[in-house]
């Protein structure tokens, strides 16, 4: 079914850089969500009404907010579709972000009335009428919705989508929550044990979790989240395996949106070789990632002094103890520069996040441990931050 609608809806589907292939998933996704939510809804509170059932009906409106979910959804990939402009020089991708946190809240906001309907029911039980219809609504929508949460997987992994990702495990646990309320149903009459209020409740609570983490995980993009290691371990990979290049550090990636990343990185290379020629190699660097990854990069030059025994002899020494410290400190931009009491050796020292150790401490201690090693040398190091978590 999921490949017959993309090849029904989806034009060049195969064309995943293309943003109006993007788009064009995230619409049919939402329209897909709409119609199977409103219908799953217009089923269960039809039931849930002549059967008395507080359970049915709070997944019911658990659909019916999936339904607006969807909705939402539909607008945020309208709009994330739209082309840069001159306020929006970065596009308008961030919107399927929004759309993705309203949708999160709007489930959290809508799960307030389901707890509250669950105390009535718990404060005044009433009895609820078992019929074989509901049984077969609610296996049926179990159904749909583990399809559902198939399909939105399969084309959020597919467009790196996080709101269809989002959607895929709302849809996940709406198949735990009307297992449960379908088993109270079942329980209750065969049982004549009331199951109804107290599933209710469950279900509304299990919904608050979900809610929670959906937040969570629509934020994270707009407030600037780490990028994800693969990617960074991939970029890294694939620049040092240019011709010419040391070493690579200092990666920046900017997320406007799925499809839309921006980022700069400085790449080492040596200072004797000729400046055309690795800048060549640099132009080299940014058109294909921009060709095979679709990422927008910028590549600074560090020239790094390779001839002579002293400054690559210190550079490995400083690079294989300064772990001593901490397994994951790397340094870079290492020069020399020689005086008549001293010598002082300068770089920078990319400290992890999560370090633990004050700035200032941290410079104390590296120059502790190679003025030991080194007695007529004073370390001059600059503290950067590591914003993509190479792993090292």
């Amino acid at each position: 079914m999921t490949q017959f609608l993309i090849r029904k809806f989806i034009k060049d589907s195969g064309n995943l850089k293309s943003a109006a292939v993007h788009t064009a998933y995230g619409k049919l996704s939402s329209l897909v969500g709409i119609v199977c939510n409103a219908i799953l809804f217009l089923g269960k509170m039809l039931i849930g009404l002549f059967s008395g059932s507080v359970s049915i009906t709070a997944d019911a409106v658990n659909n019916l907010s999936d339904a607006s979910s969807s909705i939402i959804s539909l607008l945020g990939f309208k709009m994330a579709g739209k082309p840069a402009d001159i306020e929006h020089p970065y596009g308008h991708g961030r919107y399927e972000y929004l759309s993705g946190l309203i949708v999160s809240v709007l489930i959290l906001v809508i799960d307030v009335n389901l707890l509250q309907g669950s105390f009535q029911k718990l404060i005044h039980p009433t009895p609820v009428e078992f019929r074989w219809l509901s049984v077969l609504v609610l296996a049926l929508s179990i159904a749909v919705k583990l399809w559902m949460s198939r399909f939105n997987k399969r084309i959020g992994n597919l467009i790196h989508s996080q709101t269809l990702l989002a959607t895929a495990a709302d849809s996940r646990n709406d198949v735990i929550s009307t297992a449960a309320v379908l088993s109270a149903a079942l329980i209750s009459h065969f049982a004549q044990v009331e199951l109804d209020g107290w599933m209710g409740l469950g279900v509304a609570c299990f919904i608050l979790y979900s809610g929670f983490g959906l937040v969570k995980d629509t934020l994270n993009p707009l407030l600037g989240g780490a990028p994800d290691p693969e990617q960074v371990a991939s970029i890294k990979e694939k620049i040092l395996g240019y011709p010419g290049v040391l070493g690579t550090h200092d990666l920046m990636i900017h997320d406007y949106g799925p499809g839309r990343q921006f980022a700069s990185v400085h790449v080492e290379m040596a200072a004797e070789d000729n400046v055309l020629e690795s800048h060549d190699v640099i132009d080299n660097i940014e058109r294909d990632f921009m060709e095979e990854m679709n990422l927008h990069l910028i590549v600074h030059f560090d020239p790094i002094v390779t001839e002579g025994t002293e400054a690559n002899d210190i550079r490995m020494w400083i690079s294989e103890h300064i772990r001593e410290i901490d397994s994951r400190l790397t340094i870079h931009d290492l020069r020399i520069v020689p005086g008549i009491t001293h010598t002082n050796v300068i770089f920078d020292c990319v400290e992890p996040l999560g370090c633990g150790i004050q700035e200032q401490e941290l410079k104390y201690r590296i120059g502790k441990l190679v003025g030991e090693a080194y007695p007529d040398y004073r370390c001059v190091v600059t503290i950067d931050r590591d914003y993509a978590a190479y792993p090292h």
